[in-house]
């Protein structure tokens, strides 16, 4: 049997967190569970510590800093020896079926190949992430302004595997060797837009992305006890890492110089009000 993975990067993340972890552990053929600690409250790492002790395929690998999402999955990875890695954010609870749709789903596929499933929210809703269209600057103001930006439609749903361009960051599995193949997230972006980054350094190299809508995960969101400007912050920064990495032309790369201040202060005014929300 092929040995799988999980990783996970938690950064001050609450409840959510030992939900994901509880769900992983009770997934059938899962072989590895990493934990990796970007910062946690002391009870959530000693909560983390005694999960550990207790659960025989877990192990916690603890960062001296906070090092970004993609930078401490490569390290997960790098403390693995799977030959499969299911990547999984903190805030994601995994149906019992969820891992064994996900490999079924790989089968076949072109490599390298990233496989995605259905998250929805508490109250069931399908969320957009994991069908989306390439990233472009047309996208992406459309997207700032209220148009669809990157995002397919929700409905009416596919029945099967089927390829897309782009497919969310909240969980999704690769083989070791193709993880590999592409040289794992790049560890430029902080957090947020390494996931889209990461499937089109998929397509680049002949691979495919494969949306699986029987493979699905409740997905509470922004989990993490950070502000929304923080947040918000690094988004701008990885859009504004994508646009310049992967713009071709003279016209392109003014297009995304012109473009990413917009991009900033929109995301900004947008992060002020949440927090103005949220009483910050």
């Amino acid at each position: 049997m092929t040995s799988i993975a999980a990783i996970i990067v938690s950064y001050h993340t609450g409840r959510a967190l030992k939900d994901c972890l509880h769900a992983l552990a009770a997934q059938r053929g899962l072989t590895e569970l990493v934990i990796v600690d970007n910062g946690n409250r002391p009870e959530m790492q000693g909560w983390l510590a005694r999960f550990v002790e207790q659960t025989a395929h877990a192990r916690l690998v603890t960062a001296a800093e906070n090092l970004g999402f993609g930078r401490a999955v490569n390290l997960g990875v790098a403390a693995s020896n799977a030959r499969q890695l299911l990547i999984i954010n903190p805030d994601c609870v995994l149906r019992p079926d969820a891992l064994e749709a996900l490999v079924d789903a790989a089968k076949g596929a072109r490599s390298p190949a990233l496989i995605g499933g259905r998250i929805f929210d508490i109250h069931g809703q399908n969320q957009r992430g994991p069908m989306r269209r390439e990233l472009t600057a047309g996208r992406l103001v459309s997207k700032l302004f209220g148009g669809a930006g990157i995002d397919m439609p929700l409905a009416p749903q596919p029945t099967q595997p089927i390829a897309v361009d782009v497919t969310s960051g909240a969980f999704f599995l690769m083989d070791r060797a193709g993880f590999d193949q592409i040289g794992g997230f790049d560890e430029g972006y902080f957090l947020h837009v390494e996931d889209i980054d990461l499937c089109k350094r998929v397509h680049l190299a002949g691979g495919e992305v494969i949306y699986h809508p029987k493979a699905g995960a409740l997905h509470y969101g922004a989990t993490s006890d950070v502000s929304s400007v923080f947040v918000e912050r690094h988004k701008a920064a990885g859009f504004a890492r994508y646009l310049r990495k992967f713009s071709s032309g003279i016209f392109s790369r003014v297009l995304a110089e012109c473009l990413i201040p917009l991009v900033f202060a929109a995301l900004m005014v947008r992060a002020q009000l949440a927090d103005l929300r949220r009483g910050r």
